[in-house]
């Protein structure tokens, strides 16, 4: 039996033998997980705290898959066989709590999804760069040809494309909050992209339980799996000296040169894991700052361990367009630059944005904090930022952070009051940069919503 016999082998249904399916959220993952656990042969209800959106409650009625919304039957839910919760509803959550005690298995769409499909899994999580990651590997393996699939928290949920298609790879972004419910899903390429403080509301302000949860993407790794990682991250460095993995070990790095990985040489990136050496400069790539150097080369060498030739890696990453929401060039509105960065939710993805800023900026700021702080960002912000606009309900702790050291700092209710605040305060040559650092949800639906408001503000100008 080769390994690609073996690894298929072990794909074997994690659940079977239950029957009655629960899930916690009529969401994208819920929805996509009643659709694949219905087609299953399993007995499915959803239930949802909230109202059900239009759109998947129709989904849920074309199936003709039982629901309820605006609460939870407990009678209906502590019955179940298994449960599956959407990724927003903490564990902590007293339904949650009463489900396993009952010693009902509580898991997540990736852990029931993942047992019915053969596929190779390439697993990306990290506080930030999964998006972009998750969208350069799968770019790149489908320049290549190969027969992949993306999914997780990008377009329809893993479940619903398991049911509906028949990929032979799928590359998935994975949270922290996915991971926390999984027991046998496996990523037979893990990437791990970094970790910073992030979530840790979540995580009762314990940065270390955070760790522990984005190291779940290795918890189940064999031998003939990889696991890739940032060799710069001291948190990343510090547990894998603690702990161990039976996956291979395949490092990137800004900073040193390694004997066997990816590394940076006299402005080159340079990949060695296998005869097929990769040398490309860094000026080539198309999406730009020292962090998506470092998603460029993780993403690279996840499609050379799936023997993808190095001309079409080196041809996808020089004409990737990058992903909506990060980093991305909305317009020039009299010779003033307007970025929208909405997906940088936590306070290292903003100092990724602020460091490739290199003209004078106005820095819209704020939303939800998640435990933030501000702190690091405080060289960045004496340097290139001349003015803050808060976007949030909350902005004492910016005001507070930043007070001393921008002289303009506004207060804004929405995106529209926040782009017409920029536009008064920018100069020719500056930029507008969103980029919250903070969750979305006091003033939007989410992060796109957010993006997206900020776009139609700024073509409105």
């Amino acid at each position: 039996m080769n390994n690609q016999d073996k690894y298929k082998a072990e794909k074997k249904s994690s659940f079977e033998g239950f029957r009655k399916l629960i899930i916690l959220g009529g969401g994208e993952s819920g929805v996509g997980t009643a659709i694949l656990g219905k087609q299953k042969g399993y007995k499915v209800f959803v239930s949802d705290r909230g109202e059900i959106s239009k759109k998947y409650k129709e989904v849920l009625l074309n199936n003709e898959i039982d629901f309820e919304e605006n609460q939870h039957t407990e009678s209906k839910i502590l019955t179940a066989d298994v449960v599956m919760k959407s990724p927003g509803i903490p564990d902590k959550a007293e339904l949650v709590q009463k489900l396993l005690k009952k010693s009902i298995p509580v898991i997540s769409e990736i852990e029931f999804a993942a047992q019915f499909t053969k596929a190779k899994i390439i697993g990306i999580t990290g506080s930030n760069g999964k998006t972009t990651t998750t969208l350069l590997v799968h770019h790149i393996l489908k320049s290549a040809g190969l027969n992949v699939g993306v999914a997780g928290n990008i377009g329809d949920s893993f479940a619903k494309q398991v049911a509906e298609n028949d990929f032979e790879n799928y590359v998935l972004e994975i949270s922290s909050f996915q991971l926390d419910g999984i027991e046998k899903f496996n990523s037979h390429i893990a990437i791990l992209t970094n970790i910073t403080p992030d979530h840790l509301d979540r995580y009762e302000y314990d940065f270390n339980k955070y760790i522990e949860s984005k190291f779940r993407i290795t918890k189940n790794q064999k031998a003939t799996d990889y696991l890739i990682y940032d060799a710069d991250d001291e948190v990343i460095n510090n547990w894998l000296k603690e702990n161990k993995t039976q996956a291979k070990l395949v490092p990137f790095s800004l900073e040193k040169e390694l004997e066997y990985g990816a590394y940076i040489k006299d402005n080159n990136i340079i990949i060695n894991i296998n005869k097929d050496k990769i040398n490309m400069p860094i000026s080539t790539l198309s999406i730009k700052g020292k962090h998506n150097t470092k998603n460029a080369m993780a993403s690279a060498m996840a499609a050379q361990l799936l023997s993808v030739r190095r001309d079409f890696i080196k041809e996808s990453l020089s004409n990737f367009e990058g992903a909506e929401h990060r980093l991305e060039n909305v317009a020039k509105v009299n010779d003033v630059e307007y970025i929208n960065d909405s997906k940088a939710t936590n306070v290292n993805a903003t100092f990724y944005a602020l460091e490739c800023m290199d003209k004078t900026t106005i820095w819209i700021v704020g939303g939800v904090d998640k435990g933030n702080d501000y702190n690091d960002l405080l060289p960045l912000v004496r340097e290139k930022v001349k003015a803050i606009v808060c976007l949030g309900v909350d902005n004492d702790k910016i005001k507070n952070t930043f007070g001393n050291v921008v002289d303009i700092i506004v207060e804004t209710a929405g995106a529209e009051e926040a782009v017409k605040v920029s536009h008064k305060l920018a100069e020719r040559g500056e930029t507008v940069l969103l980029s919250p650092a903070c969750a979305s949800f006091d003033l939007f639906e989410n992060y796109e919503d957010r993006g997206r408001q900020f776009k139609k503000a700024v073509r409105n100008l």
